[in-house]
């Protein structure tokens, strides 16, 4: 029984990521990258950690509002990111998906089973869940500076 409640606590505890990506081709050719603002998004730093990492790849990007997409635009990412409450703000989910001419060449998303549970790491910034993450979206486009 003492072991029961052990294996319970330490499973609790480290809490359980989950992230799903389905990598964007290089035969995609993707050197510019348009985001649709989401404005349901108050995630502090989701879409600058996102761009960032986007741009040490090569890839520029820029953000426009809803519904106002620029005719330039060949490539673009709809996101939507939520966040938890447990003495303080966490994100707890995020999902991203790259189009091309209306077609989804890539797709990501980060989710914390349980919204951490009693893990610490729920807490951890929103670049170091979201690095690794859009880092397997983009494998095929290494660092270029």
């Amino acid at each position: 029984m003492k072991n029961l409640i052990l294996g319970g606590l330490a499973l609790a505890l480290t809490g359980c990521t989950a992230i799903d990506v389905n990598q964007v081709s290089r035969a995609h050719q993707v050197d510019h990258v348009c985001i649709e603002n989401n404005p349901k998004v108050i995630v502090d730093g989701f879409v600058d950690t996102v761009t960032d990492i986007f741009h040490q790849r090569g890839i520029s990007s820029e953000v426009y509002a809803p519904g106002m997409q620029p005719e330039h635009c060949e490539v673009v990412m709809m996101y939507t990111a939520l966040r938890s409450w447990d003495f303080a703000p966490y994100l707890s989910y995020a999902e991203l998906s790259l189009f091309k001419e209306n077609t989804r060449i890539g797709y990501a998303e980060y989710r914390l089973r349980g919204k951490g549970g009693l893990a610490l790491n729920k807490w951890a910034s929103v670049e170091s869940k979201m690095t690794p993450v859009v880092e397997q979206l983009l494998g095929q486009y290494p660092i270029t500076n």
